[in-house]
């Protein structure tokens, strides 16, 4: 129902019905107002560039967001929908295998249309899917870091990327991630050592809610304003 016919439709109800009817309508009104993005259009673009076999997958990214945006949830079970879904639903592999480039970018639709992702890809779907589930993007961050990977030859490091949420800004983050899925607490990722943060506002010196933003703003990494510049081209803010 649109506002303009929930309008005309409260102009013939009783006070009594209207005030009820209202509170009903509520929570209709505040899931479409976070839920921004076009699945429609979505969908349209999907098919032209990856064929249909991924709508499904659309389809059922359609249906989290839905569901996370869903006002009887708090914020950590919508980090806790999100972060579940992709860490279940998108296969990890290595830019060169997806996209035969060694280090690519891709936006939250190449992601469903690939149905595979490398620590970049992920981080970059959950950011956009949980601005779309009504979280600020003031409390989302990018953390670029270098993880400790354990192998045959003992332990090294390796640059990786997570996606970071501030409760407040003094809070410690928790950390979403796909090496690991299970949401932690940054001082419990023994494993990762952070270098900078950065979101579609600002890129930030270190990962402390208070830590100092770069000059330039997001314009300083421009493999991330090339990927803002084509997910908004889809429709993503």
């Amino acid at each position: 129902m649109s506002r303009f016919a929930a309008r005309s439709f409260f102009r013939l109800l009783p006070d009594w019905r209207r005030r009820k009817a209202l509170l009903w309508l509520l929570p209709v009104f505040a899931v479409s107002a976070v839920a921004a993005y076009d699945f429609d259009r979505l969908q349209q673009l999907l098919v032209a560039r990856f064929g249909v076999g991924q709508v499904p997958l659309l389809q059922e990214w359609r249906r989290v967001l839905a569901d996370a945006a869903a006002p009887k949830l708090n914020e950590r079970q919508k980090l806790t929908r999100i972060n579940d879904f992709f860490n279940r639903r998108i296969e990890f592999l290595e830019d060169q295998v997806i996209w035969a480039q060694s280090d690519y970018w891709a936006t939250p639709l190449e992601t469903i249309g690939q149905g595979r992702a490398d620590c970049e890809d992920y981080a970059i779907i959950k950011y956009y899917s949980l601005k779309d589930a009504g979280i600020s993007q003031n409390k989302l961050r990018l953390v670029y870091v270098k993880a400790r990977i354990d192998g045959p030859g003992g332990p090294r490091l390796q640059a990786h990327m997570v996606l970071a949420y501030y409760p407040t800004p003094d809070a410690e983050p928790l950390v979403l991630d796909n090496l690991i899925p299970e949401i932690r607490t940054a001082s419990q990722r023994k494993d990762l050592h952070p270098v900078f943060s950065f979101n579609s506002e600002a890129i930030w010196s270190g990962v402390a809610g208070d830590s100092a933003k770069g000059r330039g703003g997001t314009g300083q990494l421009s493999r991330w304003q090339d990927l803002l510049n084509r997910a908004r081209s889809e429709g993503f803010e």
